[in-house]
């Protein structure tokens, strides 16, 4: 496909770049992922798992995904491969569960045979459910060791939660690949809590990210400010709702404390809010000046963000790709190149190349 511009560093960037579109006309993409081959899959919000050839032809639907609760925020959102995939073929989806007045934040583990999912299995699923359409994380990430991180959403009706030990909203969870729960998770044993919580106090967490150093990024959504950045250490509260940034939708104070002794703080904040969605770090060799750094989506501001990160703190804040025009709702690096995945309806994945 032919390259949509080349952004000079005097116009845009410091850095230069084009923009190459590499699959065209998705319906509310949340996730793009790669396969061995080279091939990507796509989510759609809708409830669709999509194949994308190397050439950018969208394949029909991949069959056996489960049905979701599509409306407002829910519906499918990630997909990720098995550290094994090339010898298992095993993926992991997350997605809004049914019913719609009992809904909650679900893992599926299945195999992908061709174009379709085989022995899919629920392995995960957030308690309690809830009946609300939005705040549902959702956001997937292996560790080092091989289990597996979730985001949960604090429901947005239910933001007390977060700090609830006994309740798995607002939360990170981490479990083993089949669904069962590691033994040396931070609160396996404690009275009162979830052993399945990794960390706590978290509002809607879109984007979750591993370095190659073992760093493991997270950000969430604010409310009116107060979007955050946060480095996740296993059993760490991040303050929601005690501590925030940011103010309620109707302008009443949620909290007035924004740092507080026991919690951690954000390495990075926003307010007003850039609505962070999709996170990336940067490893590659195309742009060794981006080594490092971290992609956030922007959605308020139809951009994206690099955070400059020199040992282990945001030292600089550039917005980039604005030329684009769309919402991003999701950031990849795959051999060395940024993947931008538009937000909407005929929405488009663009891959970032050096001119």
């Amino acid at each position: 496909m032919a390259a949509l511009a080349l952004a000079c560093a005097s116009a845009v960037s410091a850095t230069e770049y084009r923009l190459e579109r590499v699959a065209e006309g998705l319906d509310f993409p949340w996730c793009v992922t790669f396969l061995p081959g080279g091939d990507m899959l796509v989510t759609e919000l809708g409830g669709t798992l999509r194949r994308v050839s190397q050439g950018g032809s969208v394949s029909d639907p991949i069959a056996g995904v489960p049905p979701v609760f599509r409306r407002s925020q829910g519906g499918l959102f990630d997909v990720l491969l098995h550290p094994d995939f090339a010898s298992n073929a095993t993926l992991f989806l997350s997605y809004a569960a049914l019913p719609e007045d009992d809904n909650a934040t679900e893992v599926l583990r299945a195999r992908l045979d061709g174009e379709t999912l085989v022995d899919g299995e629920v392995i995960f699923s957030v308690t309690p459910r809830k009946p609300t359409p939005v705040h549902y994380g959702g956001r997937m990430a292996f560790l080092p060791d091989g289990t597996l991180l979730l985001t949960s959403g604090d429901g947005f009706d239910f933001r007390e939660q977060a700090q609830d030990l006994g309740s798995l909203l607002g939360k990170t969870v981490r479990i083993d690949p089949d669904g069962s729960i590691p033994a040396n998770n931070p609160f396996r044993g404690v009275e009162g809590a979830l052993p399945e919580i990794y960390t706590y106090g978290h509002r809607n967490a879109q984007g979750l990210a591993r370095a190659p150093d073992g760093t493991v990024y997270l950000h969430e959504h604010g409310a009116r400010g107060g979007d955050e950045t946060n480095v996740l250490m296993p059993g760490a509260n991040y303050g929601w709702p005690a501590l925030t940034h940011g103010i309620d939708y109707n302008g009443a104070y949620i909290s007035p404390f924004t740092e507080a002794e026991g919690m951690a703080s954000p390495i990075h904040h926003w307010t007003p809010s850039i609505a962070p969605s999709g996170l990336a770090v940067y490893a590659g060799e195309h742009f060794p000046e981006w080594q490092g750094d971290l992609f956030v989506g922007a959605l308020v501001d139809k951009e994206v963000r690099r955070l400059d990160i020199e040992n282990g703190e945001v030292v600089a804040e550039e917005a980039l790709f604005t030329e684009l025009g769309r919402r991003i709702r999701d950031v990849r690096v795959h051999d060395g190149y940024l993947y931008l995945v538009e937000d909407g309806a005929d929405a488009d994945i663009v891959r970032v190349e050096p001119p």
